[in-house]
């Protein structure tokens, strides 16, 4: 073992489902060593004993915080350590390097090491990660319900004239309460009686989900009420959107340096595309797209209704603007707003006496 007297160690770490793979740097960028430790709380206490054996554990880079190592992530930041979310390495690292876990463990470190790799991580420990989970489950409860009412109407398509007669043409909410009054009987054993079985189980299904779609929209509505109340009392933002750019921020927004970085982050930052004498720049299509989405959702109703916004669309458009164009850019300046409420402002401490006799 090398000798850990005065050694700085850099960790970076390539996480897995069930066993993270931990490579150590020095202050020289020199390997120590490699181990291999199972994802649990037990595991991640002897990669910190094994780190901290080789020398003054500084910085830890990681891939994956947002899902195999979200919890190594939240165990070393509740243990004082510093964590950085580390990118995969791209295509043309890894063709020439090779790829395993060791290789990608190491380039996690020398990434820290490089400052390539800055980004804090989420801390998934407060209520944004509440709300994350219950959009997880919200969304997945209004596939199955669209799927539901698909399945519905596609079997109205083949289903006998008797039956379709009378259902053909009803809106959604009016054909899943007909069809669930129904009775095809205890041993259904002809078309027209097995066909109203089919489609009173879809729409019983659909029942429930919406059932189960209402209940959690309550406590999302709940949780960002209390997460987030200033953005919640601005006029047009609902539970929905306020949530999306919510999670694409996570529970320490502190981590984003600035409006700029946030506007990035939702996807709406122009992206520098010049060379030569061109200058330009092109559509940022990355960053998370929900967060994008809701701030289309949030410039689209304005558009309709708020008379600054309406102002700004008639003068962008007497200037030749299109509405794509003009949606572009009211994006950027929401996002600008939003960071401002989302974002809590480090407040300015009056200078003391001492200060003010020192600075005249």
């Amino acid at each position: 073992m090398p000798n850990s007297s005065g050694t700085s160690v850099t960790l970076g770490v390539d996480t897995h489902a069930d066993v993270h793979v931990a490579a150590a740097l020095d202050q020289l960028g020199r390997r120590l060593g490699t181990l291999a430790v199972p994802s649990t709380p037990a595991g991640y206490a002897s990669l910190e004993a094994w780190a901290t054996g080789l020398g003054t554990l500084e910085q830890v880079g990681l891939e994956g915080t947002g899902c195999y190592g979200a919890g190594l992530s939240r165990w070393l930041r509740q243990h004082g350590h510093r964590v950085v979310e580390v990118n995969r390495p791209d295509r043309q690292t890894r063709r020439r390097r090779g790829k395993s876990d060791v290789v990608d463990a190491e380039a996690a470190a020398r990434a820290v090491q490089a400052g390539t790799a800055t980004a804090t991580p989420k801390s998934g420990d407060g209520a944004v990660e509440m709300i994350r989970a219950l959009r997880v489950a919200r969304r997945s409860a209004m596939k199955a319900r669209t799927q539901a009412v698909n399945q519905l109407k596609a079997l109205i398509v083949t289903a006998p004239d008797i039956l379709r007669e009378h259902i053909r043409g009803l809106h959604r909410t009016e054909l899943v309460r007909t069809v669930t009054r129904w009775r095809p009987g205890a041993e259904p054993d002809t078309l027209t009686t097995v066909t109203k079985l089919a489609m009173q189980s879809i729409a019983h299904r659909y029942l429930q989900l919406d059932d189960e779609i209402s209940e959690l929209d309550r406590h999302l509505q709940r949780l960002v009420t209390r997460a987030a109340p200033e953005l919640m009392a601005v006029k047009g933002l609902g539970a929905e959107t306020v949530a999306a750019l919510l999670v694409a921020v996570g529970d320490n927004p502190g981590r984003l340096r600035s409006e700029s970085a946030f506007a990035h982050l939702c996807g709406v930052a122009p992206i520098p595309a010049s060379s030569g004498k061109t200058s330009r720049h092109r559509l940022n299509r990355g960053g998370d797209r929900q967060a994008n989405h809701a701030l289309y959702m949030i410039a689209v109703s304005r558009m309709a209704w708020e008379p600054r916004t309406r102002a700004y669309v008639t003068r962008r458009t007497a200037e030749g603007k299109t509405k794509t164009e003009i949606i572009r850019c009211l994006k950027r300046h929401i996002a600008r707003e939003v960071y401002g409420l989302l974002v809590p402002r480090t407040p300015v401490q009056p200078p003391s006496r001492q200060e003010m006799a020192t600075a005249a």
